[in-house]
């Protein structure tokens, strides 16, 4: 899996908006902070709210604001619809499966599909509010087995 700049972008949006939560924030703002270009923030910004992620308020104090309540929203979700499977590679995938030459004998598909569902464990168990909380500690080895969120 490798999230390309939308959904880091997306993500950096997201937080430039929960810590502005119920306020409305102009597309230059959001901008400034997150150091997108407006054009492509534009482009970002309506997907998430086609989504349903955010709602727009137009005129010359419009902008963004969230649709959702940061603790509502799933950092997994947000990265899949905006990126597609979570799967390194495809033969891992559980929503894009593709053969590899090697199955049903591929040695290597057990690594893959630990991977994916180590990276899905840990994005859905994450929300906007755990982000802006710094919630999320950095573990090791087996610590990482045990990921939670701290209090």
């Amino acid at each position: 899996m490798k999230v390309s700049s939308k959904g880091e972008y997306a993500l950096r949006a997201l937080l430039v908006l929960g810590e502005n939560q119920g306020k409305i924030v102009s597309i230059q703002e959001i901008s400034e902070k997150t150091l997108v270009t407006v054009s492509y923030l534009e482009q970002i910004l309506l997907r998430l709210k086609k989504l349903g992620y955010l709602e727009s308020k137009r005129g010359t104090n419009g902008g963004y604001l969230l649709n959702r309540d940061t603790s509502e929203i799933n950092i997994g979700e947000v990265i899949r619809v905006l990126e597609g499977p979570l799967s390194p590679m495809g033969c891992a995938s559980i929503t894009k499966y593709e053969p590899c030459q090697l199955e049903p004998a591929c040695q290597l598909k057990p690594l893959w599909s630990l991977v994916r569902d180590t990276i899905a464990y840990v994005l859905d168990q994450t929300t906007l509010e755990d982000l802006l909380e710094n919630r999320l500690t950095f573990m090791k080895g087996e610590d990482l087995l045990a990921f939670k969120k701290t209090n």
